[in-house]
């Protein structure tokens, strides 16, 4: 019966050093303390003279930026630092590079992939997520989908996995699962975990509404942050037993 008493009295100290922990911000990685100070780069797919995907005038470029826009600001709002590829309508290397000159479209997307892995890569990130818009021949399809490089520098599976359930939640219209592919060149030259979110359909007349509204774009924003809290989480290191004590079991 001692023994009892002694092991709930450790429990009882360990929870109030515990919750301590977490009033001072001692606990990173637990709840929204997760993401501060976290280093995230997000990067708006085309700009400039690659829109994208397009549905009449309703561009892939202009929708990606005002995605990003709003990811950037919930995720400061929880105190993480924001690296935009660009920041507004022109392509990455247009505000890298303002005066210079291309023989064709060709070369300048060349060197805007490049600026954007140059960019990104400099940038110590412990995220980094190129945000795109979907789109088939068929209008049928609908869904954001989270894809990840199977043989990137940085595995990004587990990232890719917390978003697309996030993102599940968050817009209760897809049942997609995170998915590997080898296509995407920025995905695999990533130096930190990487994933690709493919946040809706263009193709998709109900979904390609959706994707320009306000309350949409807050929506999948808040999927995409609380992927990256969950992920984080998931990251950190359990809390060690405080010093001087230790659990008693009763024979």
């Amino acid at each position: 019966m001692k023994k009892r008493w002694v092991l709930l009295g450790v429990i009882i100290v360990a929870g109030i050093w515990a919750w301590s922990q977490q009033a001072n911000g001692m606990m990173r990685g637990f709840g929204p303390d997760a993401l501060e100070g976290k280093v995230i780069v997000l990067d708006p797919g085309h700009g400039g003279v690659d829109g994208g995907a397009s549905h009449g005038e309703i561009v892939e470029s202009d929708i990606t930026l005002q995605l990003v826009q709003e990811v950037k600001r919930q995720l400061e709002k929880r105190d993480a630092k924001v690296i935009l590829t660009r920041s507004t309508e022109a392509d990455a290397i247009e505000e890298a590079n303002p005066q210079e000159d291309f023989p064709t479209v060709r070369a300048r997307k060349r060197a805007d992939l490049l600026y954007r892995e140059q960019k990104m890569n400099q940038a110590k990130a412990d995220a980094i997520l190129s945000v795109h818009v979907n789109a088939v021949p068929q209008s049928k399809w609908r869904g954001a989908q989270v894809f990840f490089h199977e043989e990137g520098e940085v595995d990004g599976k587990p990232l890719a996995k917390a978003i697309q359930q996030t993102l599940r939640e968050s817009l209760q219209n897809t049942d997609r699962e995170a998915m590997g592919i080898r296509q995407i060149y920025l995905l695999k030259k990533a130096n930190a975990p990487s994933v690709l979110v493919e946040t809706g359909f263009i193709s998709n007349d109900e979904e390609r509404e959706l994707l320009q509204s306000k309350e949409y774009q807050q929506k999948i924003a808040q999927g995409i942050v609380e992927g990256l809290e969950q992920f984080f989480q998931s990251q950190a290191q359990p809390s060690p037993t405080p010093e001087g004590y230790a659990i008693l079991v009763d024979d």
